[in-house]
């Protein structure tokens, strides 16, 4: 019912795209990624495949999917509440969890920017698999 109601929204799919990264990015605070995973793929995925992005079905469905792991694990690391953070926190507790947090901005901005570049030119995705595959 989710895939029919986008399709038939008229709702710009990269819209869609962006809410469901920020929706990930979001939950990963909150929720490990296998529970996060296996509660909205079979929602998200439908809709997702639904839409048109200019792919063949083959690659829209590999690219959602290296997406979604993406964002869900950038979700893990996003402060306040990233669970790996308080997790790095438990096994060094002589590092402040400020510290640690602060430490993980480098690798926020560097993830952010790789979801950019694989949004925007998804060709980039399956550029080396496309060559050895032929």
């Amino acid at each position: 019912m989710a895939a029919e109601w986008v399709g038939t929204a008229g709702i710009a799919p990269m819209t869609v795209l962006m809410v469901v990264i920020l929706f990930y990015i979001v939950m990963g605070c909150i929720m490990d990624s296998l529970s996060m995973i296996l509660l909205t793929v079979p929602v998200f995925f439908p809709a997702f495949m639904a839409m048109d992005f200019g792919m063949d079905p083959t690659h829209q469905a590999l690219w959602f999917g290296i997406i979604t792991l993406i964002v869900v694990e950038l979700g893990m690391i996003t402060p306040p509440v990233g669970l790996n953070l308080f997790m790095i926190s438990a096994m060094a507790p002589d590092i402040p969890t400020r510290k640690i947090f602060r430490g993980a901005v480098p690798f926020l901005l560097v993830e952010c920017l790789r979801i950019a570049i694989i949004v925007a030119f998804p060709v980039l995705t399956f550029w080396l698999v496309d060559i050895v595959t032929g």
